[in-house]
Parts: structure tokens; sequence; C-alpha cells
């Protein structure tokens, strides 16, 4: 796999934040510089386990946690599937009510 499409390197176009990288620019900060109390949730999104330190990343700008690193690795193979689908295919914006 090509180091660019590793989710943590992503790349897209923007200047949206994800994983810790501002999209075309270096990355923000390491994993090791996160910390759990900047976490903007307090169980893991995957397991509904209490998150652990050793497993942040960064979101749009915030700090997430999940409860072991493999969440944590499920969480950006994840995110970097559906970013990578809207870049081939844009999806249709859905208005509510329209």
């Amino acid at each position: 796999m090509r180091p660019e499409a590793n989710a943590r390197q992503r790349h897209a176009p923007s200047g949206a934040i994800l994983f810790g990288t501002v999209i075309g620019r270096e990355p923000l900060m390491d994993h090791a510089d996160l910390k759990i109390e900047d976490a903007v949730n307090e169980a893991c999104p995957w397991s509904g386990k209490p998150i652990a330190a050793d497993s942040l990343t960064v979101y749009r700008g915030a700090v997430v946690g999940f409860c072991n690193p493999g969440c944590r690795d499920k969480f950006a193979k994840a995110v970097e599937h559906f970013e990578q689908s809207l870049l081939e295919r844009p999806a249709k914006v859905l208005v509510p009510g329209a």
C-alpha cells in the first residue's frame, strides 16, 4: 500500500482535517502527543468500552478515543474507505424536506 493511502497521511482536497493531518500539509501532531483528557468521547464508538490513552487519533480537528489501537485503526480504515469513495464519486447532497 502506498504511504499516502495510510489514513494518518491521508490527502484530500479542501484543507480538511483528518486523522491529525491538515490535508495537503504535514501532520499536526503525532499520536503520542495526544492526551486522553482532550478526547471528545469517553467510550469507544466501536465497542462501548472506556477509551485508552494509547488509542487516540484526531478526526476533523478533535481528539477521538478508542478502547485499543485495533479499534482506532478500524476507524481509520473505515474513514479512509469512505473518503476515497467520495473522491472517486461525490455523493448527492441531501436536503431535509426538499
